[in-house]
């Protein structure tokens, strides 16, 4: 395409004024952008010198009209920006910005770092605000080492359409498919989707972990037990890796490490798996032993379903339907449902079918 030279009239936000300001707020705060990596991109573009950007075009007619010159109208990432704030009823008088600024979070590709890590901030500081507290950064899922994008076929590369979610979610199912993509990839990073991937934690992670213990805990409770009788005990061996989980899952919660959580809460999962392999209730016949440790393993797949919620919703419930218990995992109050000891089924647990049928690789 030729070169074509052009002018016109902008209007400017005078970034350069604010390179010092900026690299003060992150030294005082230093969680603002995560992760670290980017953190650090964005500094050290700060640090190499800003410049004055055009915020307004008078080369077309389509956008946002600049209240002051009618004949021009805002850059796109501009007004894109304020909107986190207008959203609110920022500028309004029945706004909302006290209740949700600046302790929120923006969730952002690692593309956009330079609007929202030094335009963003910057402009909030221009108009009296503090800046959000917290951007957190991901990274781009990849196929075979490339980033999916709809133009790139024309190239010979991979295209979004190539790899369709409603197939994966006819597949694996919605879940699965969320806890694949959460659990392979650390927030932040670049994920590599293959189907080998997902078929090898469908099956590990979901049909012989977790899927393994509640069918073969609501087998044994619906044989030989009665679930409302059953309370778990508080010298339980589970109780520490419980606790374990628990915390090292609500830290990383926290701190926007949802594959950290999953890594927390399976290890639990096999310590649970690992206890009934010592204990071997398949063996034992009906009574105060076999009731001990049953009730201890439907405590432990409890505090599970509340651990998977935000991952794996749908799974969750339908574990929480099975095991008969009150409320809902993923409406749980924390403080109260994240403790051991607090199952209590309101009557017989149900077994029910397969939730994760193994898929044989190229079916």
């Amino acid at each position: 395409r030729e070169l074509t030279e052009m002018q016109e009239e902008n209007w400017f936000f005078r970034l350069s004024a604010f390179e010092d300001r900026l690299l003060e707020y992150y030294e005082r705060h230093p969680g603002f952008v995560t992760p670290e990596t980017k953190r650090n991109e964005a500094v050290s573009f700060v640090k190499s010198g800003l410049r004055d950007i055009s915020i307004t075009r008078t080369s077309i007619d389509w956008g946002i009209e600049v209240p002051w010159d009618p004949g021009h109208v805002f850059y796109v990432w501009y007004d894109a920006l304020i909107n986190y704030l207008t959203a609110i009823g920022y500028g309004r008088e029945d706004d909302e910005v006290a209740e949700w600024w600046p302790s929120s979070h923006h969730l952002i590709g690692k593309e956009i770092i330079r609007f929202h890590c030094v335009w963003w901030p910057a402009m909030c500081m221009a108009a009296g605000l503090e800046p959000v507290s917290h951007v957190q950064i991901h990274g781009w899922l990849l196929v075979g080492g490339q980033k999916l994008s709809k133009t790139m076929a024309a190239e010979g590369g991979v295209r979004l359409t190539d790899i369709s979610p409603v197939m994966l979610t006819d597949e694996f199912g919605v879940d699965p498919l969320r806890y694949y993509l959460v659990r392979e990839t650390a927030l932040g990073n670049d994920g590599e989707f293959s189907h080998e991937g997902i078929t090898a934690r469908y099956n590990t992670d979901l049909a012989n972990n977790l899927g393994n213990l509640v069918a073969r805990v609501t087998t044994i409770v619906a044989a030989k037990c009665d679930a409302t009788t059953l309370v778990p005990r508080d010298d339980s061996e589970l109780v520490a890796p419980a606790r374990e989980a628990v915390d090292q899952a609500r830290v990383a919660w926290a701190r926007f490490a949802p594959s950290q959580a999953l890594e927390a809460t399976w290890s639990f999962i096999g310590a649970t798996n690992a206890f009934l392999e010592r204990q071997a209730p398949w063996k034992m016949e009906p009574g105060e032993s076999l009731d001990a440790v049953m009730a201890d393993a439907l405590e432990a797949i409890r505090l599970v379903c509340i651990l998977i919620s935000p991952v794996m919703p749908r799974v969750a419930e339908e574990i929480w339907r099975r095991l008969r218990l009150a409320g809902s995992p993923s409406a749980a109050p924390e403080e109260e449902y994240l403790v051991w000891g607090r199952y209590r089924a309101l009557e017989a647990v149900e077994k029910g079918e397969p939730l994760f049928p193994r898929i044989r690789s190229g079916e």
